[in-house]
């Protein structure tokens, strides 16, 4: 089966790229389902309900979050009623939501769709190597997926490898720059530091340049901008095996306003 997973999806410019997109690109790869990070996909930060409905009237079967996932307390009553959106399950016990979903696809076998935070400079409640450990005992489905979220490349790696056949891919998140080093590991799991963003991306990770610069310079607290400008989409095309789950392919996808 064919698995489309696209980046951190970043404000209003990337959820009307997104809704142009999208049902192309699952058309022209003949994708059975299709994942999207949307944590930062309202303006301001986070997401609301009405950039949920958009991405998911987009095409996308599955939102996986982060770190901004509940900035905004509008969403909270979608976290708790959806069984298609999911935040970082390592987040508190009493946080809103779920932190993993199963997904059905017709004719296909069900996936597990799992979202973790890292723990190097991000506040996560639970560790998210024993967190994963603690998922895999209760998550009964053949094709496993887990965005990873995290700040650190060594992080994101170490994941990799301590997942490396036990799930079918793990895709790096949070970062917003698409790194160059997908491919399968020795034990068929496939792999990705980051998958990128769908943002303007002549900006500082789809923000207007100048707060961000200014930030860097002052140390100030600073109002991120958002930013007009050609927009990147970006993301990952996952093939995996039904029957034993693992991967056969990875390669990057980029669709260029």
């Amino acid at each position: 089966m064919k698995i489309l997973f696209v980046g951190d999806v970043v404000r209003q410019a990337g959820c009307d790229f997104l809704r142009r997109e999208l049902p192309n690109l699952r058309r022209f790869y003949g994708a059975d389902m299709t994942i999207v990070n949307g944590e930062n996909a309202a303006e301001g930060n986070g997401i609301l309900p009405g950039s949920a409905e958009l991405i998911l009237d987009a095409g996308a079967d599955v939102i996986t979050l982060g770190n901004h996932a509940l900035r905004r307390r509008e969403i909270y009553p979608v976290l708790e009623e959806s069984d298609r959106i999911i935040r970082p399950a390592n987040f508190h016990a009493s946080a809103p939501g779920r932190g993993w979903c199963l997904y059905d696809c017709p004719g296909k076998p069900r996936v597990a769709v799992i979202n973790l935070q890292g723990n190097y400079l991000l506040e996560s409640h639970e560790n998210a190597f024993d967190c994963m450990d603690r998922l895999l005992k209760e998550i009964d489905a053949p094709v496993k997926i887990l965005d990873f979220h995290a700040e650190a490349t060594s992080e994101k790696i170490c994941m990799g490898l301590y997942l490396d056949g036990r799930v079918s891919a793990v895709i790096g998140t949070h970062t917003h720059i698409q790194t160059a080093d997908e491919r399968l590991l020795p034990g068929g799991t496939a792999y990705i530091t980051d998958a990128g963003m769908c943002g303007v991306f002549d900006s500082a990770l789809g923000l207007a340049p100048e707060p961000a610069i200014r930030r860097f310079r002052t140390g100030l607290p600073t109002r991120f901008e958002s930013v007009k400008g050609p927009v990147r989409l970006s993301g990952v095309l996952l093939e995996v095996d039904g029957k034993t789950g693992k991967a056969v392919s990875i390669k990057r996808v980029n669709v260029d306003g």
